[in-house]
């Protein structure tokens, strides 16, 4: 089970009132009484993703026995906003380097990527609110303490994030193996970079919203490489002509 699961009516009740973070919220299908429609519209309010599912299934989840219906998945830690991604950009006096994730669902490779971030110097992290992994205790640990300096922003909408920060000068690239070689790509200014899922790669909405798409050259006999790999291979030419420009 999940170490930062909330199981119980009352419990996940008391945990959004507190203004915990909450990831998901899984609900037993069919429950509609008084507790878990309280559940369910302080879920609705902090936009937080619900499953719908099977009493079984909540066993499967449940570490206690206890669940009453419901279980909530927590952050390990708050989430920032975009724009504090942008203002940390702004301090450095440097032009913003953020790193925006499609549906990566596997906490080591989102805590890597973040530890990379940290160490690339990117000012930032982007996550989408559904079909990803957030900010668990799995990922604070893989992260090796770049989350206490790396802010993530978690948003509804991907696509219409990048939307919004083009608008602010921001330009996109995202890594495929149908790409330019990133060698020959002018990867300096301000920049996003986005990885894709694990098995799926960047989603063809989010292809269409990036300016260049990155191929990494590779001489094996597999032509795919882990998203995690992918994102600290990328970040650091993004770094290397950071400093070639300079």
């Amino acid at each position: 089970m999940n170490e930062n699961a909330i199981e119980g009516r009352n419990a996940v009740i008391e945990a959004f009132r507190a203004g915990k973070t909450i990831d998901r919220l899984y609900v037993q299908e069919g429950v509609k009484d008084g507790p878990v429609q309280t559940v369910l519209r302080e879920a609705k309010k902090q936009k937080v993703k619900v499953d719908f599912v099977s009493r079984e299934r909540l066993n499967q989840l449940s570490s206690t026995g206890r669940h009453q219906g419901v279980i909530a998945i927590a952050a390990s830690y708050s989430y920032a906003e975009v724009e504090d991604i942008l203002e940390k950009a702004r301090e450095k006096n440097e032009d913003p380097f953020i790193i925006l994730l499609d549906g990566i669902e596997d906490p080591y490779n989102l805590g890597a990527i973040i530890r990379t971030a940290n160490q690339a110097g990117a000012h930032g992290v982007i996550i989408p609110r559904n079909r990803a992994v957030g900010l668990t205790a799995s990922v604070a640990r893989t992260s090796a303490g770049a989350l206490n300096y790396t802010p993530v922003a978690k948003v509804t909408n991907l696509q219409r994030t990048m939307e919004d920060l083009k608008k602010q000068g921001i330009w996109f690239v995202c890594a495929d193996m149908d790409g330019t070689e990133m060698y020959d790509l002018n990867l300096t200014g301000p920049i996003g970079l986005v990885i894709g899922n694990e098995g799926k790669g960047v989603s063809e909405l989010v292809k269409k919203n990036c300016d260049f798409i990155a191929s990494i050259p590779m001489k094996g006999e597999i032509d795919s490489l882990n998203a995690s790999v992918a994102a600290g291979i990328l970040a650091y030419e993004i770094v290397r002509q950071r400093r070639m420009k300079k």
